[in-house]
């Protein structure tokens, strides 16, 4: 098995983790960090016995052929321009940009060069929602929550951007179809920007999706429910865990109790780290060449759809 070399832009609570998980990856080989704090680049190398470089372009002097960018999304752009003109493969963490004109252009030079963009939509990795996407046919009705207590860090843009755009990203790649209407509205509480919001989503096959996330909550939540013609199926991304609740084939007996004509089917979900799934699927792709699961392009419609809501919601206000 080639020995893919990788190099990680960013250590800090993300880039820890990417750099975590390559380091100790078969099949990866960890040539280098970096951060724009060299006392945090350094400690993060020496831990994991690799090279402090100061630079992304160091990194790829190093030997580096493929590249995690876990910095700040106002930096996305530059980064991902610059690597991919120096001709390496990139996993930049969600959301993929600042902008979607930023998007669109690193999503159009990754083409250019022939170069691997994958988006860092970690969800697409849970073993809930790899079973959930495999399960799910038709979907009629879609309803998720995303809720969680203040973070302390992400709360300079919006929920939408910083928790909802995960299940736009999963709704969009359940219903593959164009969305036709949106409604939705947000409220900022602790920040400059909102923390909770809520959009209604129609798409042209016919389902709606209701999304809400908030980062102001007491409790941790992070769940999705989903209707189909003969089946209701329950999804939690926390506990890993997909049920279906299915109508049995044919006509309800007479007499019977319509709870009793419903089987309830746990389904096998992978409980490996999502973190580690995404990385060793990034690396896999680098190494065949094949699409990634969450290629710049769905990064970009996720992206996309997340400015349309914001747009909808600020257009509301007074």
């Amino acid at each position: 098995m080639k020995i893919v070399k990788v190099g990680v832009v960013g250590v800090g609570h993300l880039g820890y983790h990417h750099a975590r998980l390559y380091a100790a990856m078969p099949g990866a080989e960890l040539v280098g960090v970096t951060d724009p704090r060299e006392d945090r680049g350094r400690e993060i190398a020496n831990e994991f016995k690799t090279t402090y470089v100061k630079s992304a372009r160091a990194l790829v002097d190093a030997g580096a052929e493929a590249v995690s960018v876990a910095a700040p999304t106002s930096v996305h752009h530059a980064l991902v321009m610059e690597l991919l003109e120096l001709g390496v493969d990139i996993l930049v963490e969600k959301p993929i940009a600042r902008s979607v004109d930023e998007a669109r252009a690193m999503v159009e030079a990754a083409s250019r060069v022939g170069r691997l963009l994958q988006v860092g939509h970690v969800e697409r990795y849970n073993g809930a929602v790899i079973a959930l996407v495999n399960s799910v046919k038709r979907p009629h009705f879609i309803e998720c929550h995303r809720l969680s207590p203040f973070p302390g860090r992400g709360d300079d843009v919006s929920v939408v951007l910083d928790l909802m755009i995960h299940d736009l990203d999963v709704v969009l790649a359940l219903t593959r179809s164009p969305v036709v209407s949106i409604d939705a509205v947000g409220v900022a509480v602790f920040s400059e920007e909102e923390d909770i919001a809520n959009v209604r989503l129609r798409f042209a096959s016919g389902c709606v999706a209701n999304i809400t996330a908030s980062r102001i909550s007491p409790e941790r939540m992070r769940k999705i429910r989903i209707f189909e013609d003969d089946a209701y199926v329950s999804t939690d991304y926390s506990q890993k865990e997909l049920i279906v609740y299915r109508k049995k084939p044919g006509a309800l007996p007479a007499g019977t109790s319509p709870m009793e004509w419903i089987t309830v089917e746990p389904q096998e979900v992978s409980q490996d780290e999502p973190l580690h799934l995404e990385l060793a699927s990034f690396i896999d792709c680098v190494r065949t060449r094949q699409r990634p699961i969450v290629s710049g392009e769905d990064g970009l419609r996720a992206l996309e759809l997340a400015h349309d809501v914001l747009r909808h919601m600020r257009a509301q206000r007074p």
